[in-house]
């Protein structure tokens, strides 16, 4: 298999990699690099499966694959909100270049979508099926909007051109590799207790989230690639189903990182989601997708890939 990744130096884009590339793939890794890292992939540029090319997908790009794994954008809301309207042009963009990609040479095409499709969710947990609640207008919407219409197109491509598509609703997603400044609150938090500094919690850390440890999610992207049956062309949660809310996963941090300082209440953040949980009745049926990291486990090896 030749097979593309489009983000392929970021955090889970330079994990797929690895797996692609022990898996026997010859893998091309595309990327900007504006939130990637060379070095994550750096590991891996003696590999004759493995081929680095540096562009952004705001281009158009050219070269003959049969998978494309479309993970491009920036995901954290530091590096999304940094340049918005890229943002945007990314995810339109780069997805519609991707397809025609695709398109030309006959490959199957997996888009990295987000849970951020169901905005601040008032279905708990949330299922493919719901529609979501998203504010257009609001500071998160270049990315969350940019994903809704990236699921768009890749729906009307297939519909229209018959490109083989597969759409994955990522949800929070956590292990080494992760950026240190990207404003996500596993690295936010781990980062502080290192430095023995109290976690600030927006709102108050009242607020829900499901964590899943990056070798599951991997795990579950190349299982949905690889699906060949009847609801394949349909939307996919991947994501660990166990619910934390921000302020247990803060103390959890603290004790596993040996960290005394206790968590500080900070403002509340626009738009952010009161509960994010995902039902992944589909990816365990269809796919036999299961998360075997706990929370524990994962968060011990990504504080020691931090320190």
């Amino acid at each position: 298999m030749r097979t593309l990744v489009t983000g392929g130096a970021g955090f889970i884009g330079s994990h797929l990699c690895d797996a692609l590339a022990a898996a026997g793939d010859y893998v091309v890794c595309l990327d900007n690099l504006s939130t990637g890292r060379r070095d994550n992939v750096e590991h891996l540029e003696g590999n004759p499966h493995f081929e680095f090319v540096l562009h952004d997908l705001v281009e158009p790009y050219f070269t003959d694959a049969d998978r494309v794994f479309h993970l491009a954008c920036p995901a954290s809301p530091v590096a999304y909100r940094a340049n918005p309207v890229r943002t945007v042009k990314t995810n339109v963009l780069g997805t519609m270049h991707m397809l025609g990609l695709a398109r030309r040479c006959g490959a199957r095409i997996l888009l990295a979508g987000t849970s951020e499709v169901y905005g601040d969710p008032t279905v708990h947990p949330q299922p493919e099926s719901y529609l979501g609640n998203v504010n257009q207008l609001g500071p998160r919407a270049c990315y969350d909007e940019g994903k809704r219409i990236a699921e768009t197109l890749m729906i009307e491509y297939h519909r229209q051109h018959g490109v083989d598509i597969r759409l994955a609703r990522i949800f929070n997603t956590y292990g080494p590799r992760m950026q240190a400044d990207d404003g996500r609150v596993v690295s936010n938090f781990i980062l502080r207790a290192l430095r023995n500094k109290p976690a600030e919690l927006y709102g108050g850390g009242t607020q829900s989230r499901s964590f899943c440890y990056i070798d599951d999610m991997v795990n579950g992207l190349i299982k949905l690639m690889q699906y060949e049956g009847a609801r394949r062309h349909e939307p996919f949660n991947l994501g660990n189903p166990h619910e934390v809310t921000v302020l247990e996963l803060a103390r959890t941090i603290n004790r596993l990182a040996g960290a005394g300082a206790e968590p500080v209440s900070g403002p509340a953040q626009q738009d952010d989601p009161t509960r994010r949980c995902p039902d992944i009745t589909r990816a365990r049926t269809e796919l036999g997708f299961e998360p075997a990291t706990s929370l524990e486990q994962g968060l011990t090896r990504t504080i020691e890939w931090f320190k």
